[in-house]
């Protein structure tokens, strides 16, 4: 078992606060969602279509000159960069995917291999012809997989669904989910909106694209150039005639923008509830945290989480300093 250790504390800070938005911001939001997402589609597509290159060899420049035609430049970098972010993480996962079925097929081996209802080595039969069986049937799939997982990573090109794979699989059962057709539509479009802008220091109050004033809550958008007919301010800008009022980490908000360090907005929609959202995040400076030898020492309650590896996502917690009280098992594969 490895040395305790104390996790580390979040890199970042992320807040919320509702936009009570007329019909006419609901409009402008709406049209300038789809818009950008459907050139930030485009972009995520053609960064799949590169594949696992160099970072200097992965065009975002050029990309995103093709997209400031479309947008801004601003718009344009916040677009490529989510495209870059989100293409290695859809790789992280598919080198997870393979790791986890590497194991399973391995395990599966290992007690296939083993007579039924006997233990070889450690190793435990299955229960019995039966049971191995359908080891078996599964075995086929795993490795089906596996070698799909695998042409994947060799060509580069992980497969990303923008707005869900869950809410594409929904719209082959609506009656299961209880949804109608345009129900289930408005919520794809609300998955698929493009509706971030990243912060920049020494912009106005953190960020230029999308500013929100700490004076009086008043939030002002840059629109793309095809839009920007519907700007109701200078310099094709849209303000919202809603204002916003961060209350939870407000203070910390309020001096970042102050001193015009970055901070990034999203805006995002919640179909089923019927609202609008603005989130605010920053990253927040790293800090050297006590060892677990140390936080026992000032007598505080502590949550102690059992790392132990398993064949399934679980971990048992209580209230110690150094291990969990429990451990669970979960069944082999």
């Amino acid at each position: 078992m490895a040395d305790p250790f104390t996790v580390a504390a979040p890199a970042g800070a992320r807040i919320r606060d509702r936009l009570r938005l007329g019909s006419a911001d609901v409009k402008v939001l709406t049209l300038l969602g789809e818009h950008l997402g459907h050139h930030a589609r485009v972009d995520l597509a053609g960064r799949v279509r590169i594949g696992r290159v160099a970072v200097k060899d992965n065009r975002r420049a050029e990309r995103k000159r093709a997209l400031t035609k479309v947008s801004s430049s601003r718009w344009a970098g916040a677009i490529t960069r989510a495209s870059e972010d989100q293409y290695q993480l859809s790789l992280r996962c598919l080198f997870d995917e393979r790791a986890f079925l590497r194991r399973a097929i391995v395990k599966i081996r290992q007690r296939s291999a083993v007579p039924c209802g006997q233990r070889v080595a450690g190793v435990r039969g299955y229960r019995d012809r039966a049971e191995r069986a359908q080891k078996q049937y599964r075995l086929r799939a795993l490795t089906a997989r596996l070698a799909e997982v695998e042409a994947r990573i060799e060509a580069g090109h992980p497969a990303i669904v923008v707005g869900g794979r869950r809410l594409v699989k929904t719209r082959h059962h609506l009656g299961d989910a209880g949804l109608t057709e345009p129900e289930w539509r408005e919520r794809w479009d609300a998955a698929r909106m493009f509706l971030t802008a990243d912060g920049e220091s020494g912009a106005p109050h953190g960020n230029y694209t999308i500013t929100v004033d700490p004076a009086d809550g008043t939030v002002t958008i840059v629109l793309p150039e095809p839009l920007r007919h519907l700007a109701n301010t200078p310099r094709g800008r849209y303000r919202l005639a809603c204002t916003v009022t961060f209350n939870h980490r407000g203070e910390e908000w309020v001096d970042r923008v102050t001193a015009s360090q970055a901070v990034r907005y999203d805006i995002t929609h919640d179909p089923v509830r019927g609202r609008w959202y603005l989130d605010a995040s920053w990253s927040t400076p790293k800090t050297v945290q006590p060892t677990p030898v140390e936080l026992a020492a000032t007598g505080a309650r502590l949550l102690a989480v059992d790392l132990t590896p398993t064949t399934s996502p679980c971990a048992s917690w209580t209230h110690t300093a150094t291990r969990s009280a429990c451990r669970s098992r979960c069944p082999s594969a």
